[in-house]
């Protein structure tokens, strides 16, 4: 699988563009400035099969729309965040000072499904915490974090439906399961990997 990552947005979020060697690829998290990533995907003439969302807050969102129009490849997300997908106020764009918005997902996810495109499979794993529908998207050798886990840290909980309890448990049920040697795509921040975050995250360690 090959990973290509653009910082986009005003929250700085990591947008993922992957795909396998004949080009056929996803994009996880346009969360803004789509032209730089329709650019990538022309520029290494890649099929977009999908456009993937780890969680529905505004600043992983925002491009989604773009990005599906220019591909024609469909948008999943949770079922549990769906709703912000269409409400400013629901997805926090409106209190970051813009208006975030997407049409409805072509497809809504519950867990535990695979999506699959080309070589790459990626199976879903439910880790609500930051967001109720919050997910990970976990493929060989490599999980795509969104806002659960971050190098040292994890994301907020103090958002409407967070929960600490919740997306710690999540974390270590989900994502510590994983081998020592899986890398960590998380949706801000550098990369990392499950064996240095189970010794060093400090959010893990209670």
């Amino acid at each position: 699988m090959k990973v290509d990552y653009f910082v986009v947005g005003p929250v700085e979020v990591n947008c993922y563009v992957i795909y396998d060697d004949n080009r056929i690829g996803a994009v996880i998290d346009p969360g803004g400035n789509p032209e730089r990533i329709l650019e990538h995907i022309k520029k290494e003439k890649l099929d977009i099969r999908y456009v993937l969302n780890t969680h529905g807050h505004g600043d992983h969102i925002g491009a989604d729309d773009a990005i599906r129009d220019a591909t024609g490849a469909p948008l999943y997300i949770h079922e549990a965040d769906a709703g912000m997908l269409a409400d400013p106020r629901e997805n926090l764009s409106a209190f970051m000072g813009y208006h975030a918005l997407a049409r409805p997902a072509d497809k809504l996810l519950h867990g535990g499904e695979t999506i699959t495109f080309g070589d790459i499979t990626l199976k879903v794993v439910c880790t609500p915490g930051h967001s109720p529908g919050g997910v990970c998207f976990v493929g060989d050798g490599i999980v795509f974090s969104g806002d659960a886990l971050f190098a040292e840290s994890i994301g907020r909980t103090d958002f409407p439906g967070g929960s600490l309890q919740e997306l710690v448990s999540s974390i270590k049920k989900e994502l510590f399961s994983l081998p020592d040697e899986t890398e960590v795509y998380p949706g801000h921040g550098p990369k990392t990997t499950i064996g240095w975050e189970k010794m060093y995250n400090p959010y893990m360690q209670w």
